[in-house]
């Protein structure tokens, strides 16, 4: 049996350490020895979501534009990859993200839409709250008409554990607004396919 290494100073990284211990490896082996600081950097960039406040995302929408000669069709970004983490079993959910909205006399630029993407795609999550998530934050923050949010995404928890059902996709979807409309809600979809 190993014997988990003491780390002075650095709690993270004894934790790291002993969850090496516990999945049957040795965290002292030269393999693992800088696994834990790797582990710990490597969680800083894929759970950043939780470093912006209700301020920060806020601000993200500071700069919005009323030169649109009246606009008022929907505007789709669609095919917006993202990485995500599955709170049950802390493994990764991927896929993409299309989002619609019908502006309201103004627009936001085309990059804050996978930036909010990534605001709540980058902590502990499930599908069907992340779509919930971007559809709102996109209502109060730009006040369109209507948002549509769409995710297809393929689960590591049902992938490679569990019932291992490779290539089987989860979609979700969360209308507001104008987009509960069947008619924009027909046309948005129907933009999404072509």
């Amino acid at each position: 049996m190993y014997k988990v290494r003491s780390d002075k100073g650095n709690n993270q990284e004894s934790i790291i350490r002993r969850l090496l211990f516990l999945i049957g490896d040795n965290p002292n082996r030269e393999g693992l020895i800088e696994t834990p600081r790797r582990v710990i950097n490597s969680y800083k960039e894929l759970f950043s979501g939780y470093s912006y406040s209700e301020l920060d995302i806020k601000n993200i929408f500071i700069k919005q534009f009323t030169e649109t000669e009246n606009y008022d069709e929907i505007i789709i970004c669609k095919n917006i990859p993202f990485i995500s983490f599955c709170e049950h079993h802390l493994l990764p959910f991927s896929g993409l993200v299309h989002i619609g909205y019908l502006p309201d006399k103004k627009t936001v630029g085309l990059s804050k839409l996978p930036r909010i993407v990534d605001v709540f795609a980058k902590r502990l999550q499930i599908q069907e709250r992340l779509t919930s998530q971007i559809t709102r934050t996109l209502m109060t923050y730009i006040q369109p008409q209507g948002v549509g949010t769409i995710i297809e995404a393929e689960h590591l928890c049902i992938t490679c554990r569990g019932i291992k059902k490779t290539g089987s996709k989860m979609t979700t979807s969360c209308l507001e607004g104008a987009f509960q409309d069947p008619i924009v809600k027909n046309e948005f979809i129907n933009l999404l396919r072509n």
